[in-house]
C-alpha cells in the first residue's frame, strides 16, 4: 500500500517535460523546400537529387532509397496514406534523416587500399585478451576473446605458460599474478570460430611465450590441428617486406620472438623461462603468488628436462624449428640503447614491443627514428604494468609515431578505449586503417613527420548540433532526475595532435527529452588525418552531471551533410534509439 501511494506521489510531482516535436529547424526546412521545389511533399526523385547534391552520395539510387522510404512511412508520426501517394512530408523527411543505418556519419564498407604491406596499417589491438577484469586477480576466459573479435579486434594477445594439467602442458594466464588460467585449446578454438565474424582480414596472435622447447613444439602441433589451412606459414624467417591484409584474408598469423636453439638440454628450462619475451614491467606482484608459481614451474621444468632427453625429441634445434616455422611476424629485441633498438635492418622486417613508458621517453628524443622504423617494421605499444585495474593510456601518442599495434585492455572502459573504438570505426570497421601517407613515405633529407611541430591549418571542420532523440524510449522517466525531465547538453571535442585538441559544448536545454540546440562549432585542424571527433551528451545536475551517451568518430571519414549519429553507452554498446542529428562540413584550406 505504501509503495502504491509513493508511486502516485512521484507521478504527481514529476514534471512530464517536453517530448512532443518542436518547430522544425531552419536548415532542415530550407533543404526540404529547395529540393521539393517549394511543395509540401518531396518525391522519390527529388529525394534522390537531395542525396546526390546535398549529402554527396554520388552512388545512391532509387533502389537504395525505396526500402528506407518504406520504413519511414511506417513510423507513427507519418501520414502514410497521403505520403505514399505524393511523397515525403517535412516530418517524414526529418525522420528519414534520422535513420542512422542509412544516413550515418561513416561509410560502412571497406574503402582503403588493402594491398600495401601490413606495416602500412593501424591494427585494432587487444592487450591480455583473455582477462575478464583487472590484471592481478581476475579470471582468464575465452569470452573476452570472443567479444573482442565480434567488435573487430584483429590482434589478440595470449600469455603462454607451462601447466601441470593436460592441454599440451600449456595454459593461458597472466603469469606471476593471482589470475586464474584458461585452457589454450579453448582460446584457440574460440579464435577459430569467431575470427572472421566481423571482418575477413587477418587475425594476428601475439604470444608472450614462457615455454620450454618441448612445449613450444606442443603449441605448434595444437595450433596446426585447430587452425589447419587457416594458419599462415611464411616459409621463411627472413621476410624483407610484410604481406598485405588483402593477401591474408581469413588467415591467422602468429607473432612472437623466435625460439632459441640450445645445445645443452640441462640448461634449457632456465634459459627459456628467463629469456622469453616478457612485455610487462610489473612491480606489484605478491610474493606468495610468485613462490607458488615458481614451485609449479619447477615441477614442470623437471618433467621437461626428462622429456627433452627422450628419443621423441632428436634435438632442441629440430624441436625449435617446428615452432619457428609458424612465426609470421618475428619479435625483436626491446632492451638496450633506443637508437640501436630502432635501427632499421634492410635485410628483414620485424616487430618490436615497447611499453607506454618507453614510447613516451622515445618520442621525446627519437621521434624520427620511431617513424622511420614503423615505415617497414611493426611497432607494438602496451600498457604499463602499474595499470592493475586494466585502465588504458591514450592511444594517439602511438599512432602519431606510426605504431601499428597500440594495445588496449578491452575490459578497461574509459576515454582511451573510446578513442580506440572511434579510430577503428574507419574503413568499414574491418580492424585495419591505412596510415596517413606522411607516416608511410620516406621523406627527402631523412626528415620525418613531427607531431609536436606547429603546422598551418589544413582543414576546417564545422559541426552543427541540431537535435537529439530517443532517451524517452531507452531510459525510464526517473533515470536522470526523479522529479523532473533531463537537462541535456552536448560536448563536442577533438582529440589529435596537440595543436588540434579542442573542447566545446552546447547550451543546456532544460526539462526536455527531445532537446533542440541548433548550435554550430568550428575546428581548425592541422593534422585532420589523425583527428578524432568525440561527442558526449550529459544531463546537467547540481552535483555531478549524468552520462547520457557518447561516440567517437574519425574526422577523415566523416560524410558531409545532415547525419544521424547513434550514441553508445560507456562501454561502446549502441543504444537502441538514442541519437543526434548533426551537420558536418569539412573545408580544405589552400596551402601557401
Amino acid at each position: 500500500m505504501k509503495t502504491k501511494i509513493f508511486k502516485i506521489v512521484v507521478k504527481f510531482l514529476t514534471k512530464k517535460g517536453k517530448v512532443d516535436k518542436e518547430e522544425p529547424l531552419f536548415d532542415l526546412k530550407e533543404a526540404f523546400s529547395k529540393f521539393a521545389n517549394g511543395e509540401n511533399h518531396m518525391s522519390k526523385e527529388q529525394l534522390l537529387r537531395f542525396m546526390v547534391e546535398y549529402q554527396g552520395e554520388q552512388n545512391c539510387t532509387l533502389l537504395d532509397l525505396e526500402p528506407i522510404i518504406e520504413k519511414v512511412l511506417k513510423m507513427e508520426s507519418s501520414n502514410t496514406e497521403t505520403s505514399s501517394i505524393v511523397g515525403l512530408s517535412l516530418d517524414d523527411f526529418i525522420n528519414f534523416l534520422l535513420v542512422d543505418d542509412f544516413n550515418g556519419p561513416l561509410k560502412d564498407e571497406v574503402h582503403h587500399d588493402m594491398e600495401a604491406p601490413l606495416s602500412h596499417y593501424f591494427m585494432y589491438t587487444g592487450h591480455n585478451s583473455y582477462l575478464t577484469g583487472n590484471q592481478f586477480t581476475s579470471e582468464s576466459s575465452d569470452k573476452p576473446i570472443i567479444e573482442a573479435l565480434k567488435q573487430g579486434v584483429r590482434v589478440i594477445e595470449l600469455d603462454l605458460w607451462p601447466s601441470s594439467t593436460k592441454d599440451g602442458g600449456i595454459k593461458v594466464v597472466h603469469g606471476k599474478t593471482l589470475t586464474t588460467p584458461v585452457a589454450l585449446t579453448k582460446c584457440l578454438e574460440a579464435i577459430k570460430e569467431y575470427a572472421f565474424v566481423k571482418s575477413d582480414f587477418p587475425v594476428i596472435l601475439t604470444l608472450e611465450d614462457h615455454l620450454t622447447p618441448k612445449l613450444q613444439y606442443n603449441f605448434a602441433k595444437i595450433a596446426i590441428q585447430i587452425f589447419g589451412n587457416m594458419l599462415y606459414r611464411p616459409g621463411t624467417d627472413c621476410l624483407t617486406e610484410f604481406p598485405s591484409p588483402a593477401s591474408l584474408k581469413n588467415m591467422v598469423l602468429i607473432s612472437t620472438k623466435s625460439p632459441k636453439e640450445y645445445n645443452q638440454s640441462d640448461s634449457v628450462s632456465n634459459q627459456v623461462l628467463n629469456g622469453c619475451e616478457s612485455s610487462e614491467d610489473e612491480s606489484w606482484e605478491l610474493q606468495d603468488s610468485m613462490v607458488k608459481l615458481k614451485t609449479e614451474e619447477k615441477s614442470v621444468n623437471d618433467e621437461d628436462k626428462e622429456d627433452i632427453n627422450t628419443n621423441a625429441f632428436k634435438s632442441n634445434q629440430q624441436v625449435a624449428l617446428q615452432y619457428k616455422h609458424l612465426i609470421a611476424i618475428h619479435g625483436g629485441k626491446s632492451e638496450g640503447n633506443m637508437k640501436d633498438i630502432l635501427k632499421v635492418d634492410g635485410g628483414k622486417v620485424r616487430r618490436l614491443s615497447l611499453s607506454e613508458k618507453k614510447l613516451k621517453t622515445a618520442s621525446k628524443s627519437h621521434g624520427p627514428d620511431l617513424i622511420r622504423f614503423t615505415q617497414k617494421n611493426i611497432l607494438r605499444i602496451y600498457p604499463k604494468g602499474e595499470r592493475v585495474r586494466s585502465s588504458n593510456f591514450r592511444p594517439l601518442l602511438g599512432w602519431m609515431y606510426g605504431a601499428q599495434m597500440v594495445a588496449c585492455n578491452m575490459q578497461g572502459h574509459g576515454k582511451p578505449l573510446r578513442l580506440m573504438q572511434g579510430m577503428f570505426k574507419a574503413n568499414g570497421g574491418c580492424g585495419y586503417v591505412k596510415k596517413p601517407e606522411f607516416l608511410i613515405q620516406e621523406v627527402a633529407n631523412n626528415e620525418a613527420f613531427d607531431p609536436k611541430r606547429k603546422l598551418p591549418a589544413k582543414q576546417i571542420l564545422k559541426v552543427k548540433v541540431y537535435k537529439g532523440v530517443g532517451w524517452s524510449s531507452d531510459f525510464s522517466p526517473t533515470h536522470f532526475d526523479r522529479f523532473s525531465p533531463p537537462d541535456f547538453y552536448t560536448k563536442v571535442s577533438i582529440a589529435g595532435v596537440r595543436a588540434d585538441c579542442a573542447k566545446k559544448k552546447t547550451s543546456v536545454k532544460m526539462d526536455n527529452w527531445n532537446p533542440i540546440w541548433d548550435e554550430e562549432f568550428e575546428f581548425r585542424l592541422t593534422v585532420p588525418e589523425l583527428a578524432l571527433l568525440r561527442i558526449e551528451v550529459k544531463d546537467k545536475d547540481q552535483t555531478k552531471d549524468d552520462f547520457a551517451g557518447q561516440t567517437c568518430l574519425p574526422v577523415s571519414e566523416l560524410r558531409h551533410g545532415f547525419r544521424s549519429v547513434a550514441l553508445c553507452d560507456r562501454k561502446g554498446k549502441k543504444y537502441n534509439s538514442v541519437k543526434l542529428l548533426l551537420g558536418f562540413q569539412l573545408e580544405t584550406l589552400k596551402m601557401l
